[in-house]
């Protein structure tokens, strides 16, 4: 076994605490990963508070890891000791089901649906036996620690055009809104909007307007129509109704990254006829939408889920190549709480990333 620290926490109402555990040792087929860097994203603190009523406790949260691999299994081909690599939300899928065998693990149909880098099987905890999956694991712990240890399957090559630490909120915030940008086929001339500005909607927008579409970001925060002038994209008060008027059946895409419910029926109203709009930031139900202003101009309402695999090693590779990626404020683990506050209250600009060489400033380590 590994003897692994990180931050965690063993209930919804108590905060992020050093954590001492074990992982165990990597199988033929897994590479043990040093962990350098952690994006901190908003569905860690919905995962930490179990607002999503699926949470299995201790839980050590992070699933934006970039890392250096320390050691490969025997039958290990894709990666070498020494290697930058990264892992994202998954950490396996069954792997026999329709979508992973058109390679979209993200969809996994098997008995516990994906993998989770960290709180196990996407499934409610009470319906995973004794924090048990079907993959033979015990409850996952994530990024938010020294080490990880993956299937080198589900391991991703962070391109040496990205620094770590940028690479980071790539594999969560950047495949999120990357793949849905894709499937809709956002291209040169588009219009693009793009609804929340934080951590997932500054990454969507610069992912648009290097794709070539004309980019409009929805804000409720005017200091940030600053920073979309910045990324030079449209910044437009989404509670401006002045504003939001002659931008009516003017968009071929718009894509919600508001991670709470949320209505979407003012930018339903701003879509053109067949256009989509995606909803990615929020997983609990919304608002009811307007079925006559769908119905009347054949408009579509939808969602996506993170991405697949190859998605995610795409979106990585395209950032490297077009010289972008997220805003990110390095901080030490210790300050994680604090963070975390700062999310919640919309003051990040724009991803945290936690320096995971921190964690050795630490001696007081409980185990929950």
């Amino acid at each position: 076994m590994i003897a692994a620290k990180g931050y965690g926490t063993k209930h919804s109402f108590t905060d992020l605490k050093p954590y001492a555990f074990e992982r165990e040792e990597a199988g033929p087929h897994e590479v043990e990963i040093e962990v350098l860097f952690c994006g901190v994203c908003h569905s860690d603190i919905h995962q930490v508070k179990n607002e999503w009523s699926n949470t299995v406790y201790p839980c050590v949260p992070g699933h934006e890891v970039v890392g250096r691999v320390t050691r490969v299994g025997a039958h290990v081909g894709k990666h070498a000791v020494g290697d930058i690599v990264g892992v994202g939300c998954m950490i396996e899928s069954c792997r026999h089901c329709a979508p992973c065998q058109t390679g979209e693990e993200n969809y996994c149909e098997g008995p516990n649906s994906w993998l989770a880098t960290y709180n196990g099987p996407m499934v409610p905890a009470e319906k995973a036996p004794d924090g048990k999956n079907s993959y033979g694991r015990d409850n996952t712990f994530g990024g938010y620690s020294d080490v990880l240890v993956v299937n080198e399957d589900f391991v991703l090559k962070i391109p040496a055009g990205l620094k770590p630490e940028v690479a980071a909120p790539i594999l969560c915030a950047g495949v999120t809104t990357y793949s849905p940008l894709k499937h809709w086929g956002v291209k040169p001339g588009d219009e693009v909007g793009i609804v929340g500005f934080g951590g997932l909607g500054h990454m969507a927008a610069k992912l648009a307007k290097a794709m070539g579409a004309t980019v409009t970001v929805f804000t409720k925060t005017a200091d940030k129509l600053k920073e979309a002038a910045r990324l030079g994209v449209n910044g437009v008060l989404e509670d401006d109704k002045e504003a939001l008027k002659p931008l009516k059946s003017s968009f071929d895409f718009i894509l919600s990254t508001i991670p709470e419910k949320h209505d979407i029926n003012p930018f339903i109203e701003l879509l053109k006829r067949d256009a989509t709009m995606c909803v990615v930031g929020a997983l609990e139900p919304l608002k009811p939408v307007n079925n006559q202003e769908v119905a009347f101009h054949r408009k579509h309402v939808a969602g996506s889920l993170i991405g697949s695999l190859s998605d995610t090693q795409e979106v990585l590779d395209f950032c490297a190549q077009h010289g972008i990626g997220p805003d990110i404020e390095i901080i030490p683990i210790q300050d994680i709480n604090k963070a975390f506050k700062k999310v919640e209250d919309s003051e990040a600009r724009f991803r945290y990333v936690i320096e995971m060489a921190s964690l050795k400033d630490e001696t007081d380590f409980h185990q929950f």
